[in-house]
């Protein structure tokens, strides 16, 4: 039940990026659980009705796998937009499921993103100018994982 005069926020669809990552570098074992690097390749694309560009490459997630088998994403990556303009983006969240679906993600199969749960809060540095709107807004994302890419949708919520 909503309590009365409460503001119940919405959505707003902002892009959907597309991907590729690299191999799993992996640092190892550690107190609070398996650690790992993503590396984000240059290119993709980022297509919404405010926004369009592609991804830039040097950047990557900086990942944990808890010991309760939950992994925490730390990514730090950026936009290019197409008319030139640079974003940076801090993208943390989190990515479980049932430990068949997750074992199946892992070795590279197919696995459709409802099986399993991944969501990030994208935080945006932008300059001044047409996309300092990105600046003032909390944003939710959805994800799904493939062998060698990534897909997310971004919402700002309203």
């Amino acid at each position: 039940m909503i309590p009365e005069g409460a503001i119940v926020p919405g959505l707003e669809f902002v892009y959907e990026a597309q991907g590729s990552l690299g191999v799993p570098v992996p640092i190892g074992e550690t107190a609070d659980g398996a650690r790992r690097i993503i590396p984000i390749f240059e290119g993709g694309s980022v297509i919404g009705p405010s926004i369009r560009g592609s991804l830039m490459g040097n950047a990557a997630d900086w990942q944990l796998t808890r010991h309760d088998g939950v992994t925490v994403a730390d990514a730090i990556y950026a936009i290019r937009t197409d008319d030139g303009v640079i974003i940076q983006i801090r993208n943390k969240g989190l990515r479980h499921g049932p430990p068949e679906v997750m074992a199946r993600l892992a070795a590279g199969e197919a696995v459709d993103p409802a099986d399993y749960y991944f969501r990030t809060v994208p935080e945006f540095i932008a300059p001044a100018g047409r996309y300092d709107w990105m600046n003032r807004s909390i944003f939710v994302c959805s994800g799904a994982r493939y062998a060698a890419g990534i897909r997310l949708w971004v919402w700002r919520v309203t």
